[in-house]
């Protein structure tokens, strides 16, 4: 032990600490500023912890304490609070640069240290300054952007006021900062690893180090044995199904007698601390007989393979769709092209890791206690019924945390059902903390997809039809694996007029990482093979690439691959708004196609529908006694500013200001079930069931002659109404032999252009800029689906050229090959506005939309570089040489 004098935050401490105590842990465990975040394990490797030590900014995960003696030490609470921000705060939140929050406190404190050295700082020291801070959901535009604005505070050139909007101005079409962005700039907003109950249990999990094994037995004795060691549990201790079910009841919480994918969780360990939960978890003893490991659809599919589940082959679901007579239109077209496409196991990467905290608390309406679970959950009462059938228990409640990202993560029950277990199993709160290695191997990840595609074109250049055989892995468990494959399916002809198409998706069950959503879940690897199919088709038959997509878009009036009439579809009018910018990147690149580094432009669009058959929302308002207005819905705000939303659609259609409108979103006790915060849906949907609310209330203030809450008590009108919104066609969504049917309610539109680079030497392909123009209807806050856009195209950008995961392999930030600032490349977003029918305000979502286009615009620019298709996601340097040297 070791006693150190040291300063934190103008405080002067003396604490005593042991040689490998690292500064990280005592600012959260024991000094309780919980402003300085944890993600990467204590590896270096996100910036979330990053504190100013001495004037410089340092990972306070690798500092020890022991080091620090006389260190004057700033964290992020130390720099300003919500009441009185640093002007470095107020830059991010006014820049839309705080979107998860999760980074934020980390980003801020390196761009602090570099201001005070720097105060005009360019974008190459911005990317320096920051290389060991990563960001998944922004892009990192927004955060230059922020830094260059923090500057020109601090030099004196303006002021926050002079860019903060006007809140008494107009509502809707204003970039209003979001609701929650300053508490996450000044570290005050609560994640769930951030949360402290007394007396609570820290867990650890026993997990399979086999892909695919039967548990013959477990010995535990060792580890009850173990000082401060409280339990052991295993699947026979719940009393419940012991399965977390979405749409079949295959997953286990606790594995009883066979693992089906690597690391799942056969037994939790509860103790005094989560060093000797993991220690006692170490000493748990599991019998297994290893299994065949059946780690493609190839295998699992093959005659004699063994059956993985009893209730189904492994060939788990199937859907074909049929639209006119692709073969025939095949056999009579001018041109053809035909090609395979695949894509990689993705880890969707939010920088958070899988936390939960549970308690019990006396009821006092009942006998049992209530079991509360604190995770971030992007469907809370969905989770909580799930978790009620898992366990067995009624009396539950869930609350929604601050959530570090999750796109369609969060979509599935991972350690809230671990925590919850173990709280009714020991009768104690509990918090299980886990590392990221462990996030990376319990939570779901995106599919891949092996696609076999066709295209016809008549002799004018028009698609005549186009098929696409795809399989899809689906893991070990079976998840929203047919939500996937009708997703796919419902946008497969994407943004474009095609009359015959014929196609059959099949999910396949394996032994890897089982599949669910990821931002599109579904159509950007679907969209991925069309688009480029669509480019090689251009490109056979001589035409421009963006005259080809205008040439076959779709137009009003015409059927998508569902035999759905498309109402409104503004893709030409998004084609003509790049031209522009098109011509200007294919004169630039005209003059880099000699030399070892060669220059080509790709393009992509998108169309993205939102809302299938029978979708629905609720959504409450209220009249409070000061006149404002308090909003009731269970919608998620993961980062994609669903708090901005409410807020400024209620303010807007009741003329209050932003501050009298009050959000609650995140706690089952207040809300009703409004779907999960996926698919794009919560603007269209859960807006619009406030909408309807809205307009109840506006009706009561019209009938009793007052806007007030004592005007409309006193004329006997209730001051809370609950609002409804349902897709305006209930028919199946999808008929199983064709594949036809309704569809969608509505889509989001874009297109995608991307300036890349080759080396041809080395086969390395990077992006120099992305340009996209966007359509989701009226923009309610501009920055924010810009802030979408750029974050999707980052993301897009590494799903085309970087991204793979591998179970096992993949333990971190590093082995994953996270974005970080030296991937940054340049983006332009364009936003035009189409009022759509029958949506809240004219206004849908468009986090989803953000990267279907993104993949298929790289891998086309590379091809118009370098002249070779790699196709075979992600398109690595090893590729693109492979590629080359078979060119050659």
């Amino acid at each position: 032990m070791r006693s150190v004098n040291l300063t934190i935050n103008g405080r002067q401490r003396r604490v005593v600490t042991t040689a490998d105590k690292v500064l990280l842990d005592l600012l959260r465990d024991d000094l309780g500023l919980t402003g300085t975040k944890q993600s990467c394990d204590k590896k270096g490797q996100c910036g979330a912890c990053m504190v100013i030590i001495n004037g410089r900014a340092v990972r306070s995960c690798l500092t020890k304490v022991a080091s620090l003696e006389g260190a004057d030490i700033i964290t992020v609470e130390g720099l300003g609070t919500p009441e009185n921000p640093h002007l470095i705060q107020e830059a991010f939140v006014l820049s839309g640069a705080i979107q998860c929050g999760f980074c934020t406190p980390g980003m801020i404190m390196s761009a602090k240290a570099l201001l005070d050295k720097d105060p005009d700082p360019d974008e190459e020291a911005i990317k320096k300054a920051l290389r060991h801070n990563i960001c998944r959901c922004t892009g990192y535009t927004k955060i230059i952007d922020a830094i260059k604005l923090a500057g020109r505070f601090l030099r004196g050139e303006i002021t926050p006021d002079q860019v903060r909007p006007d809140p008494d101005g107009p509502k809707v079409g204003v970039s209003h900062p979001r609701p929650s962005a300053l508490a996450k700039a000044c570290g005050t907003a609560e994640f769930t690893a951030d949360i402290k109950v007394p007396g609570t249990l820290a867990l650890a999990v026993v997990r399979s180090p086999y892909a695919h094994a039967d548990i013959k037995g477990v010995d535990s004795s060792l580890a009850e044995k173990m000082p401060g060691v409280a339990g052991v549990m295993t699947a026979k201790d719940i009393k419940g199904t012991n399965r977390l079910k979405l749409a079949i009841a295959d997953r286990p919480l606790l594995c009883e007698d066979k693992v089906r994918s690597l690391g799942e969780a056969v037994a939790i360990v509860a103790a005094e601390t989560p060093e000797k939960a993991r220690a006692a978890a170490e000493a748990v003893k599991v019998d297994y007989q290893v299994l065949e490991v059946l780690d493609s659809p190839a295998k699992a599919l093959a005659e004699g393979a063994p059956q993985l589940h009893p209730h189904s082959p492994n060939l788990c679901y199937s859907q074909p769709q049929i639209k006119g007579d692709a073969e025939a239109a095949l056999a009579g077209s001018a041109a053809m092209v035909e090609h395979r496409f695949s894509t990689s196991i993705i880890h969707q990467s939010p920088l958070e890791p899988e936390a939960c905290v549970a308690w019990l608390e006396e009821d006092p309406e009942g006998d049992e206690p209530i079991l509360t679970v604190v995770g971030r959950s992007i469907n809370i009462h969905a989770h909580l019924a799930g978790l009620q059938a898992a366990l067995g228990y009624e009396n539950m409640r869930y609350l929604e945390a601050y959530s570090g990202g999750q796109f369609g993560l969060k979509l599935e029950i991972t350690s809230e059902g671990i925590a919850a277990a173990a709280a009714l199993h020991f009768q104690s709160g509990v918090r299980y903390i886990p590392s990221l290695a462990e996030s990376m191997l319990m939570t779901s990840k995106r599919h891949s997809f092996n696609m076999k595609v066709r295209m016809g074109a008549d002799d004018q250049g028009r698609i005549t039809a186009y098929t696409n055989d795809f399989m899809v892995d689906k893991g070990a468990y079976f998840s929203i694996g047919q939500g996937i494959l009708v997703r796919t399916l419902g946008m497969l002809s994407g943004s474009y007029n095609i009359p015959n198409i014929k196609a059959l998706g099949k999910i396949v069950y394996t032994n890897n990482p089982y599949g669910s959503a990821a931002r599109g879940a579904g159509p950007p690897q679907g969209n991925f093979a069309l688009e480029c199919t669509v480019e090689m088709m251009a490109r056979k038959l001589g035409q421009d690439s963006l005259d080809f997509r205008l040439k076959n878009s779709l137009l009003p009036g015409q059927t998508k691959s569902t035999g759905r009439a498309a109402e409104q579809w503004p893709i030409p009018e998004l084609i003509e708004k790049i031209r522009p910018h098109y011509d200007r990147a294919v004169a630039e690149a005209a003059a880099h196609k000699e030399g070892p580094v060669r220059r080509g432009v790709g393009l992509g669009c998108g169309s993205f529908g939102i809302s299938l058959a029978g979708d629905a929302a609720v959504a409450a308002v209220e009249l409070d006694p000061d006149n404002g207005v308090s909003v009731y819905a269970a919608a998620a705000d993961p980062g994609e500013g669903n708090d901005a939303m409410f807020t400024q659609l209620a303010a807007h259609m009741l003329d209050l200001p932003l501050d009298k409108v009050r959000i609650h979103l995140r706690d089952t006790d207040n809300t009703t079930a409004a779907g999960p915060a996926a698919g794009s849906r919560i603007t269209f949907m859960v807006g619009g069931a406030l909408q309807d609310a809205i307009n109840q209330l506006k009706e009561a203030m019209e009938e009793a002659g007052a806007r007030t809450y004592q005007g409309l008590v006193d004329a006997g009108k209730p001051v809370r109404y609950l609002g409804r919104k349902k897709t305006t066609f209930a028919a199946p969504p999808m008929d199983p032999e064709t594949g036809q049917g309704p569809g969608f309610e509505v889509e989001i539109h874009a297109i995608q252009m991307a300036e890349v680079e080759v080396d041809i030497e080395t086969g390395q392909a990077s992006v120099v800029k992305m340009t996209a123009v966007v359509d989701a209807g009226t923009a309610i806050n501009p920055q924010n689906i810009m802030g979408q856009l750029e974050g999707g195209m980052d993301m897009g950008a590494g799903l085309a050229l970087r991204e793979k995961y591998v179970a096992g392999e993949t333990t971190d930030w590093k082995t994953y090959k996270f974005p970080t600032m030296e991937y940054y490349f340049d983006k332009e977003v364009l936003i035009h506005e189409t009022p759509r029918i029958n949506a809240t305000q004219g206004a849908i979502g468009v986090g989803e939309m953000a990267l279907v286009p993104t993949a298929p615009a790289i891998i086309n620019g590379i091809y118009d570089a370098a002249g070779v298709w790699v196709t075979n996601l992600p398109a690595t340097p090893d590729k693109i040489k492979a590629a080359l040297a078979g060119q050659g």
